[in-house]
C-alpha cells in the first residue's frame, strides 16, 4: 500500500482480514489522511473532513466490519442559509451544496451528512488501530518509485530502503502516483501530474454561546459570490448541526476559506483573525472567540473534470493486469463515500 489516507487504510483493513502480509508506506507522520479531529476541552474539532453523504452504504458497512456502527451520528438539523453580504437568507434543500459546487450525484444534495460520535476521525483511528495488529506500517516513508522486479514490484523510498510485493496499490494523489508510476508506465502515468486541484484553509472558532447574537438553527450558510472577501465561503455551525461538537454553553463554527497564493505567508493568527472578520460581517458576535483551530490543505482537494477522468482512464489500461492498482479520491470521485467504494474494489481486484 502507497498511501495511509482513508482509502490507503481500508485497502489494508480489507486484505489483512483476507489473510495478506500487508506493508503500507505513508510519507507523512500520521495515518488518516484527510480524516483529522482534535478532541478537546469538550470540543470535537475536524480539521478534515466533516462527514460523509447520509446514504452512504459503503460507510454504514465499514462501520459495521470495524465494531462502530453503533457510533454513527446524522445530522441535528437540516436548515441552511446563504449571506448575499448584508443577511442571512433561508436556502431551498440541497441549494447549499449547488452553490459550493459539491461533486457528489446530484440525488445526494439535500439529505444531510453522517459522521461519528467521536468525529470523523473515529473511522481513520479505528482503521489504524486495526492495521496496528498485524500490518507493517512505515511512517514518514515517501515511495519514490517502484519498478519491475521478476514477477514482483520494487517499491524504494526516500529513506533509501527497498521492499518487494505482489501487488501495488496506489492511493495517494494524483501528483504523487505520477512521480512513482512513471519510470515504470511512462506518459500514462506522466500525464496524471495534470491533474488540477484546489487549495482549502478552515478555521474553526470556539465561543461561549451567549457572545452569538443568532438562533443557529442550521447547517450554517454559504456565501454569495459578490460577498467572498478574503476568500471566505462558507461557515458551518458545527455545534448545531452534529452532536457532541461542543458543551452546551459554547458554540463551535467552523469557516471555510478558499486561500490565493499569496495567503500562504498568513499565520495561523492572522487566519483566525479573518474568520472572525467573516464572521462578524453574518453574525451579531457580542464577543471574541476562545480558541481558534487553523487547518490548511494545500492542493489537496482534486477537481473531477472531463479531461481529469479521461486521464485516470487511460493510465488504469495501462496498469491493467500489471498487479498495480488506483484507489480513492484523487482517481474516483470525492468525498468518504467515493473513497470507500474505491478502495473496496481495489481490495476485490486483489483477489
Amino acid at each position: 500500500m502507497i498511501g495511509g489516507g482513508l482509502a490507503g487504510l481500508v485497502v489494508g483493513f480489507r486484505r489483512l482480514a483476507a489473510g495478506d502480509r500487508v506493508l503500507l508506506f505513508e510519507a507523512g507522520s500520521r495515518l488518516g489522511g484527510q480524516l483529522h479531529t482534535e478532541r478537546t476541552d469538550g470540543f470535537t474539532v475536524e480539521h478534515g473532513a466533516e462527514g460523509f453523504v447520509a446514504g452512504s452504504e459503503a460507510v454504514r458497512v465499514l462501520a459495521g466490519d470495524l465494531g462502530i456502527e453503533s457510533d454513527l451520528v446524522g445530522q441535528l438539523v437540516t436548515k441552511n442559509y446563504a449571506f448575499d453580504g448584508r443577511t442571512l437568507v433561508e436556502l431551498r434543500p440541497g441549494e447549499a451544496g449547488e452553490l459550493l459546487g459539491f461533486q457528489v450525484a446530484r440525488r445526494e444534495l439535500g439529505k444531510g451528512i453522517g459522521s461519528f460520535r467521536l468525529g470523523m476521525g473515529e473511522l481513520s483511528d479505528t482503521l489504524a488501530e486495526k492495521l496496528r495488529g498485524g500490518a507493517d506500517t512505515r511512517l514518514g516513508a515517501r515511495v519514490t518509485r517502484i519498478t519491475a522486479s521478476g514477477a514482483a514490484w520494487r517499491i524504494e523510498t526516500d529513506t533509501g530502503g527497498a521492499d518487494e510485493a505482489d501487488a501495488v496499490v496506489v492511493a495517494t494523489s494524483a501528483a504523487a502516483a505520477s512521480s512513482v508510476l512513471s519510470p515504470a508506465f511512462g506518459d500514462a502515468a506522466s500525464e496524471a501530474a495534470q491533474a488540477p486541484t484546489l487549495s482549502s484553509v478552515t478555521v474553526s472558532l470556539n465561543y461561549v454561546r451567549r457572545d452569538i447574537d443568532h438562533p443557529l438553527d442550521g447547517t450554517g450558510f454559504v456565501v454569495a459570490e459578490s460577498a467572498q472577501d478574503e476568500g471566505f465561503r462558507a461557515c458551518t455551525f458545527a455545534s448545531s448541526k452534529l452532536p457532541e461538537r461542543a458543551p452546551a454553553d459554547h458554540a463551535l463554527l467552523r469557516v471555510f476559506f478558499r486561500p490565493s497564493p499569496s495567503d500562504d505567508a498568513l499565520s495561523n493568527d492572522a487566519f483566525a483573525a479573518r474568520a472572525e472578520r467573516a464572521l462578524g460581517r453574518a453574525l451579531r458576535l457580542q464577543g471574541g472567540f476562545e480558541r481558534a483551530f487553523v487547518s490548511r490543505w494545500p492542493d489537496a482537494l482534486p477537481v473531477y473534470d472531463d479531461q481529469h477522468r479521461e486521464r485516470v482512464e487511460r493510465l488504469e489500461a495501462t496498469l491493467a493486469g500489471r498487479g498495480v492498482f488506483l484507489a480513492g479520491s484523487a482517481f474516483h470521485g470525492s468525498g468518504i463515500d467515493a473513497a470507500i467504494r474505491s478502495a473496496d474494489t481495489a481490495s476485490r481486484a486483489l483477489g
